[in-house]
Parts: C-alpha cells; structure tokens; sequence
C-alpha cells in the first residue's frame, strides 16, 4: 500500500485524555486541572516518530493545553510542523451560540499564537462537531483570521457528520469570505460513505480495513489525512469510570495505536496542511445549498 506523497496529511489533535468527548460525562472542565496531565509526554513521543520518519504534520492544539504546556508548543514549531487550533475548552460546537463559540476559538487563538510568536490559520472542531446545525461557525472562522478548516466527516454518525459533504478538499464561500475545507478521509462502499485512517477508526478497527479503505479512496483520487490524539499511544493512562460504550471507544487498542500509525508513515510520505498540495485541488461549493438539496 504505497501512498502518493501529495496527497497525505497527518495530523494530531493535542488534546489530554480526559478531553476525550466519550469520558466528558466524567471529568466535568471545572475539574481538569485535579486530573494528571500526560498530554505533553504523548505529544513528544509522536514528535520523535515523526522525527524518525523524516514527516511533517499540523498540530491542533487545544489552548487549555497551550497555555500549561507552553514549551511543549515552541518545541513543535521548532521541530518544523504546522500550528493550528483545536479551541479552548474542547466543547461540542452544536452545544454552544455563536457568541460562545468566538469567544472559545479567539482565546484559544491568541494564546497559541502568543506562545509560539506566529500566526496560526487551521482549525478543527473538537470531536468534528461542525454539522449541519452548526455551520454558522465557518463564517466566524473565516472572520477570526483562519483560511482552512478539517472539521467536517462526509458521513453518518452519533456525534457528528454531514453526509451530504464533498469528500474531497472543496472551498466554501461565507459571507465573511472563502474558506478551504479538508473533509476527512472516507471510501464508498456502495452508497455508504464509510471513515478510515485516523483517530478511533486506525485504533478500533483491524489493519485489513484500513489498507482497504485507503486503497478504495485512492482510487477515487481521494486525499489520505490521518489523525491521531497523544492519549491514543498511552496504554498506561488511568482508567476512569464511565458507561461501558463510552470506556470501550475510549480505552481499546490503546497498545496497538501507536505501531499502526508507525506502519502507516512507513507506507507513504506525508506531510501538514501547510506543506500539502491539496488547497489546489480544492473546488468552490455552495455546501449550505448542498445540504438544503439533500435533506
């Protein structure tokens, strides 16, 4: 499984393991800071992988952690990846008003941006939670400063989704102006739009899908983006109470995340946002029309 160069991106979402969505019911924001941290240990183990393997990635950094871990951001600009924002206080975006949300993402923005001493232009919403009651954040996003976003999964799904979206990189038009969006990666399995290469699908699901749903996307010309968190790689973080559906996403294959994400960088060359080529292949859709049309 060999992967065209100009087509890959991987990414990490710098969160902590009790950021995840599935244990928020647990771990209210209030009382983050009682919890261990072990997001900046994780973090530079992924940036020794990607030192080894010669890659290049985007690092969404919660600010949360940007503003604890300040030094862990310098080191990622210093090791030459990208920079770019995962908001503040990791909140579900349909969960919250438009005030709320600027609010969020221009603290998380300027503190990211303070620390590292550059500006930074990509955004992910915590747990992709652009949909299609939410879509009112992109013009705010185009209104903050920010030119791209990789929010949006092309599929159906309990906590997020639009399954109307392209599936390729497209550019959206605001009324705050033009903003690229990085759908991630899916595969059609006859009128299924299915997920593959990052984050719960690489942990959960076996090596023989991935392969499979990589290959399929590829053939349809379909950018590869992998993603990853850092608690994804750490089998010995503690154990939290919680619903047994929330504790079997969460925790499964933690011991196995890491290798997979090694296969993978080893199978083909990726690169960040930033340094990809896939803003050209981008074209101009109505995506509010799009989705009106299709529901």
């Amino acid at each position: 499984m060999r992967l065209e160069s100009f087509k890959n991106v991987v990414s990490v979402d710098v969160e902590d393991y009790f950021h995840a969505e599935a244990l928020a019911h647990v771990v209210p924001r209030s009382q983050w800071d009682r919890y261990p941290c072990r997001v900046d240990g994780n973090t530079r183990r992924l940036l020794e992988l990607f030192a080894a393997r010669e890659v290049q990635a985007t690092f969404f950094v919660v600010g949360w952690v940007a503003e604890r871990f300040p030094a862990l951001v310098r080191e990622i600009v210093a090791a030459g990846h990208e920079l770019a924002c995962h908001s503040y206080w990791h909140r579900l975006i349909y969960q919250l008003n438009p005030k709320e949300f600027r609010e969020d993402t221009q603290r998380a923005k300027d503190v990211i941006e303070q620390i590292a001493g550059l500006a930074i232009y990509g955004y992910r919403a915590p747990t992709y939670s652009i949909v299609a009651s939410s879509l009112w954040a992109l013009e705010i996003l185009v209104d903050l400063g920010f030119t791209y976003d990789s929010s949006i999964f092309p599929i159906r799904h309990d906590r997020y989704g639009i399954p109307s979206a392209p599936r390729a990189p497209f550019r959206i038009k605001t009324p705050a102006g033009p903003l690229i969006e990085y759908p991630l990666t899916t595969f059609r399995i006859g009128k299924y739009s299915l997920p593959v290469g990052g984050g719960g699908y690489l942990r959960l699901l076996p090596r023989w899908y991935t392969r499979f749903g990589i290959r399929r996307a590829q053939q349809e010309g379909l950018p590869v983006i992998v993603y990853v968190h850092p608690w994804e790689i750490d089998p010995n973080q503690p154990r939290l109470p919680g619903r047994l559906t929330s504790r079997l996403r969460h925790y499964t294959n933690l011991s196995k995340t890491y290798d997979r994400l090694n296969d993978m960088l080893r199978e083909g060359t990726f690169t960040s946002f930033r340094e990809s080529v896939l803003a050209e292949m981008a074209e101009d859709v109505d995506l509010y029309a799009c989705h009106q049309h299709k529901n």
